[in-house]
């Protein structure tokens, strides 16, 4: 699925016919399986100049009383990130961004759910290599992951460098990718009984945009990372890893008066402040945070505990391994250990 990024372009473009993918400045080769196999479709993102009538297929688009709205709109798969959505996600807060007429962006998911992560079953399911970039065959290229893995990262980083701010609506589940999303946004505010966690944690995943110790701080970012639980919007809120958690029958009143409080905010004043903010938080190291733990998904994905996992879920279906690895019945050490290494 080789990948051409050009903002001032009309499209990204990918074509079975070249040797090599690309995502932002990484190139790597495509296996012949790869340019031949039928998930391997052409991605347009769209040229960022504000109100225009233009369409997305992994999101919704549009602007009310100067308040941009981003829908996550994959509800057959609560709105699972797939290979466009975060190309087209980034595209959309530049979209906002480049039209005057909008103050603050407020992201939300279509459906039951803001987003359940990235979708492991077209990944998990699938053998190592071919189509499946995210899980290398032996020796796995740590440079090759990263590009891939480093691109989404700076897609949802979007969301923290839009120069108008940005609130997170999540109801239902916000959970590994999908939390990765959710806490690049200025401001996040949930459905009391939505849940939030990065259950990947436990094995075969790193949350990329490393957001949770600038959140919580390092202690409560242990207790969820280290056990990969999730927690409700409510404990979210008390423990300070989002501003506010609401009924759910609230939450669209509640976000929309906080856009509708923050629009009557010039523009300028709203960037200098958001500016002033954000840089004391990437002063303390929010990026070289972010490397590393990029670095650490691609090896966590192909460590013997990652491989076992994958395996495991090619065999049983990645329901039965999500349901090993959260409730803590599987031990992978062992499983890696009956596979033998690569």
């Amino acid at each position: 699925m080789p990948l051409k990024h050009d903002l001032n372009a009309k499209e990204v473009i990918i074509t079975r016919k070249q040797q090599t993918k690309q995502l932002g400045n990484i190139t790597w080769p495509v296996s012949a399986s790869q340019r031949t196999h039928p998930s391997v479709t052409w991605i347009r993102p769209h040229h960022c100049r504000g109100n225009t009538d233009e369409t997305y297929d992994t999101i919704l688009y549009h602007v009310k009383d100067k308040v941009a709205h981003i829908t996550l709109n994959r509800p057959e798969r609560l709105n699972a990130i797939n290979y466009q959505m975060p190309v087209e996600l980034k595209n959309a807060v530049e979209r906002a961004n480049m039209d005057k007429t909008v103050k603050v962006i407020v992201l939300s998911g279509a459906g039951r759910s803001f987003c359940a992560g990235y979708d492991l079953v077209m990944s998990a399911e699938q053998g190592r290599g071919d189509e499946n970039i995210g899980n290398q065959k032996m020796p796995w290229d740590p440079l090759e992951d990263f590009g891939m893995m480093d691109f989404c990262t700076k897609a949802f980083m979007s969301l923290w460098r839009s120069y108008k701010p940005t609130i997170a609506k999540v109801h239902g589940y916000g959970i590994a990718g999908g939390s990765d999303i959710a806490l690049c946004a200025d401001m996040v505010i949930m459905a009391e009984d939505a849940k939030i966690g990065y259950p990947p944690a436990r094995v075969w995943g790193c949350p990329t945009t490393a957001m949770w110790t600038y959140r919580v701080g390092p202690e409560k970012a242990k207790r969820i990372l280290l056990t990969g639980d999730l927690i409700s919007g409510k404990e979210a809120a008390k423990m300070g890893l989002v501003l506010e958690a609401v009924p759910s029958d609230k939450l669209d009143e509640t976000v929309e008066k906080l856009a509708d409080r923050i629009k009557t905010v010039p523009s300028n004043q709203l960037f200098f402040q958001k500016q002033v903010i954000n840089q004391v938080v990437e002063q303390m190291g929010l990026f070289q945070a972010q490397r590393l733990s990029t670095l650490f998904d691609g090896m966590s994905r192909h460590s013997p505990e990652g491989v076992a996992f994958q395996k495991y879920a090619m065999e049983h279906g990645f329901k039965e391994a999500v349901k090993g690895r959260d409730s803590g019945e599987v031990d992978w050490t062992e499983e890696a250990e009956k596979h033998g290494r690569e």
